[in-house]
């Protein structure tokens, strides 16, 4: 059919957002021509030889797969090997979409399925203002929405840099302002209170395990105008900050360290403090916690302050490992 994708992507480039919405592409345009494919998501440390060729083999059902590889740079070798292969005579059975941050670190790999004839989509982090407020201006046009030179410029000195916060930000706005144009006035309203409090202060307290004082300061900022799904963001990023520094191979230090996580090294060290108590089982949890959160506070549920506190309340007793 003409929605589907390459039997091959590599999605390089070490813009998280992008990357996964690039991935997330794929599988809308796959599922678009099968939709009962199936999903199967894996982290690339944790693949083993073989299970390429399990997941790609025909089903007994006619079932197409969809096999994502995200952190495809952790891939052992032969894993490596046999995806260069692999690519060279793909199944029409499967859809592979491998994600590589770019860099050093697995470029075998890169360069291996390139050559072999992979699609490649490249995706790259926004360093200029310029670049961030015409995100948000996209944003708001694949929203059918206009903004003001003046409010993309101020929603972002109220957001800041981070393009999952920007995203969350334009869409809360998309939905709640009427009228197709969004001014300074609009931004303004969904974002005082932020110099005082914001979803990053309380996703800081409740990683640190810190329920009461996560929970005053999240009815704090709900009060003061923050968003419900800023806020669910940043819990987003806390957690998984906690999950990027908590799996790197331990023998990295300072700047390699930095690199590999792509966090800045004073982060790493905050990180490493708020990491005291948690472990994989409970990361996993609070994370799947979060997901339930993002779902409730974009119409899946009723009351996002209750989705809010309960997946706090969650995150909290996680660390603990109850």
């Amino acid at each position: 059919m003409a929605t589907d994708p390459a039997l091959v992507t590599l999605v390089v480039g070490d813009e998280e957002l992008l990357a996964d919405r690039a991935v997330s592409s794929v599988i809308a345009a796959a599922r678009a021509g099968d939709p009962s494919a199936q999903v199967h998501d894996l982290v690339g440390g944790k693949v083993e030889p073989g299970e390429l060729t399990r997941l790609t083999s025909p089903s007994l059902f006619g079932d197409r797969a969809i096999v994502v590889f995200r952190s495809a740079q952790d891939l052992g070798k032969d894993v490596i090997a046999e995806l260069v292969a692999y690519t060279k005579t793909p199944s029409e059975d499967a859809v592979v979409v491998l994600v590589h941050p770019g860099g050093v670190k697995g470029k075998a790999l890169v360069d291996g399925v390139k050559k072999a004839g992979a699609a490649v989509i490249t995706v790259t982090k926004l360093t200029k203002a310029g670049e961030r407020l015409d995100f948000i201006k996209a944003e708001m046009r694949n929203a059918g929405r206009s903004i003001s030179a003046g409010a993309a410029q101020a929603l972002l000195e109220a957001v800041g840099n981070d393009l999952r916060e920007l995203a969350a930000a334009c869409g809360q706005l998309a939905f709640d302002t009427p009228g197709k144009a969004i001014d300074e006035t609009a931004v303004a309203r969904y974002h005082r209170g932020r110099a005082e409090v914001s979803g990053f202060t309380v996703a800081d307290k409740a990683v640190e395990g810190k329920l009461g004082e996560a929970l005053e300061q999240l009815r704090w900022a709900l009060a003061t105008g923050v968003a419900p799904v800023l806020i669910v963001s940043a819990l987003a990023g806390g957690v998984r900050s906690l999950a990027k520094v908590g799996s790197a191979p331990r023998n990295l230090r300072g700047g390699q360290l930095a690199s590999h996580v792509g966090m800045p090294p004073w982060k790493i060290d905050r990180v490493k403090r708020q990491l005291s108590g948690w472990g994989p089982e409970g990361i996993a949890r609070a994370m799947q916690a979060v997901a339930v959160a993002d779902e409730q506070v974009k119409g899946g549920g009723t009351d996002p302050a209750y989705a809010l506190e309960r997946t706090v309340q969650v995150i909290v007793t996680s660390r603990t490992g109850r």
